[in-house]
């Protein structure tokens, strides 16, 4: 099957989450990509372990699809590593301070001196130009500071979410605009920086409140999971277990009234339009937390499925294995790896392409698994492999 990225190499010195996902992507569509990491392990590598070397949960997920050279860069020796690899690559990616790119030679105008046509995708926490450029952050900062987690939760806890979105949504935007500064190279030949940030990131999924702040001063306060700006839409506690109810517009709305059999809600201004049920959103869930506590999650899943109203189950991390629709269409692939005892379930590439979709080719690397085969492709002898080695610089 056609590979996208066949013939892109990409070098990923990123950690954690938002530059090695944004790898991650890469590869799935392709492309070569070599994870550097430090000589005993990554930290990144090593959160959330599960396997009898310590080798962690999202690693397997992160890390699939690429080869993996122990380096470090911070030595001479290292610094010549990095150059050679570099005149090998067309993007590096890397999700540190502009401070410390610039220590480990990986700032664009080093770069370009190796490798004109180099594209570097940096991704920080605050991205560079502003007083925080230099600070380092993650997922959580984005949260706290674009107004998620004030609008999250109570109004006496902010809560943040489990999942670290803003993470996800920073290496997504960055594999967009890598691969966009790939096809702008085709015309003109020439590379460029890509630089995502966290922050901006967090923004962007909280831009429409901000928006509707500056206009309207409304100084919304958080209400745990119930809507502001439309209902129902809440999660709503059933005879087993508990339920996630999104009503927005409307012909939904009418829906609803419709499955409680009262038609008074149809009639009276305060529920005319999304904001204004809003606005009065507790009662509309008062009413259908009720409804929901008579019945099981199964019969209110039914009910909410007949009448064409969106509305899914609270699913354990258990549950989610356990899922029909992703066994039905195989969303988690197995893949097996040293240490571990069963294939762990990695979620394919999220975004299906038909023709030349993303794969999983295989499984993430043990540590410094490729190093010496990336070494003697860069001309290095077994003599100088081995020096290498002993000094700790590979």
């Amino acid at each position: 099957m056609s590979q996208i990225l066949k013939g892109i190499r990409v070098l990923d010195f990123g950690r954690y989450i938002a530059g090695p996902y944004c790898g991650t992507l890469l590869g799935d569509l392709g492309a070569d990509v070599i994870r550097i990491e430090k000589v005993d392990g990554s930290e990144d590598r090593f959160l959330s372990p599960i396997t009898k070397d310590g080798d962690g949960a999202l690693f397997m997920q992160l890390a699939r699809n690429k080869k993996s050279m122990t380096l470090n860069p911070m030595k001479p020796e290292g610094r010549d590593i990095v150059k050679r690899l570099v005149s090998t690559a067309d993007v590096v990616v890397a999700n540190l301070p502009p401070d410390t790119l610039e220590k480990m030679g990986l700032d664009y105008e080093s770069l370009q001196l190796t490798r004109p046509s180099i594209i570097l995708t940096m991704i920080s926490a605050f991205g560079r130009g502003g007083p925080y450029s230099n600070r380092v952050g993650f997922d959580g900062l984005g949260q706290a500071m674009s107004g998620n987690m004030y609008m999250s939760g109570t109004k006496e806890q902010p809560v943040k979410a489990y999942a670290p979105f803003v993470d996800f949504g920073t290496a997504s935007l960055a594999a967009f605009g890598t691969m966009a500064a790939l096809l702008e190279r085709q015309k003109t030949g020439k590379g460029q920086i890509v630089e995502g940030s966290l922050f901006n990131t967090a923004l962007t999924m909280m831009n429409g409140t901000a928006i509707e702040q500056a206009a309207l001063q409304k100084n919304r306060t958080a209400t745990l999971n119930r809507s502001q700006t439309s209902a129902p839409a809440d999660t709503f506690k059933t005879k087993d277990g508990w339920v996630l109810v999104q009503s927005v517009g409307g012909p939904l709305f009418e829906r609803w009234a419709n499955l409680m059999g009262e038609d008074h809600w149809l009639g009276d201004e305060k529920y005319e339009t999304d904001i204004s049920r809003g606005d009065h959103g507790e009662a509309i869930s008062e009413r259908l937390a009720l409804w929901c506590a008579e019945r099981s999650s199964k019969e209110v899943l039914e009910k909410m499925e007949n009448a064409r109203l969106p509305a899914g189950p609270v699913l354990s991390p258990q549950q989610v294995l356990e899922d029909p629709h992703i066994a039905a269409k195989g969303l988690f692939q197995p893949v097996e790896y040293p240490g571990l005892d069963m294939p762990a379930p990695i979620m394919k590439t999220p975004v299906e392409l038909s023709e030349t979709p993303g794969e999983i080719r295989s499984r993430a690397p043990t540590l410094g698994e490729h190093t010496e085969e990336i070494m003697r492709e860069l001309s290095y002898s077994e003599d100088e492999i081995a020096d290498l080695r002993l000094k700790r610089v590979i």
